[in-house]
């Protein structure tokens, strides 16, 4: 065993060196990482999948409300009934669809009007907020639709 030269380790043992014999080699860790990262990314998913909602219960809402204005002006141009009734209508018509604090949280009123053409028209106008799906956020998306009728000759 004199001639032989110092015996190489195998392998899988070079390659597997201390940090500091590896100056391009990063120190720190991964590890943990993608946990992290699933929970930055899945807060960006939620809000969005929030905003996609709450713009769907902002036009449900919308058009529930033009759909009862629109009832109420037609009720009230009957010729026997007054157009005061066409608010309470559309509340009423609001409420039956979506929820009376809802319709509680609507300000409607009716009111007679002159078109180009010389036709007397019921218009019921309504206001208020829509809910928000984050109740700390309060109403902050503001409603306001009209529902108009020809009134009919007594």
């Amino acid at each position: 065993m004199k001639g032989e030269g110092p015996r190489c380790p195998p392998p899988l043992a070079c390659s597997r060196r201390a940090p500091a014999a590896r100056p391009f080699h990063r120190v720190t860790s991964e590890r943990g990482s993608a946990v992290v990262d699933f929970a930055l990314v899945s807060v960006l998913v939620v809000v969005l999948l929030l905003a996609v909602l709450q713009v769907a219960v902002y036009v449900h809402l919308r058009n529930v409300v033009t759909a009862g204005a629109q009832e109420g002006a037609r009720y009230a141009a009957n010729a026997d009934v007054p157009t005061s009734a066409a608010a309470g209508r559309t509340l009423a018509v609001v409420a039956r669809a979506t929820s009376v604090q809802t319709a509680e949280g609507l300000v409607c009123t009716a009111g007679e009007e002159v078109d180009g053409t010389g036709l007397t028209l019921v218009t019921v106008r309504c206001a208020g907020a829509v809910p928000t799906l984050l109740a700390g956020l309060g109403d902050l998306l503001p409603l306001a639709v009209t529902g108009r009728a020809v009134e009919e000759a007594p």
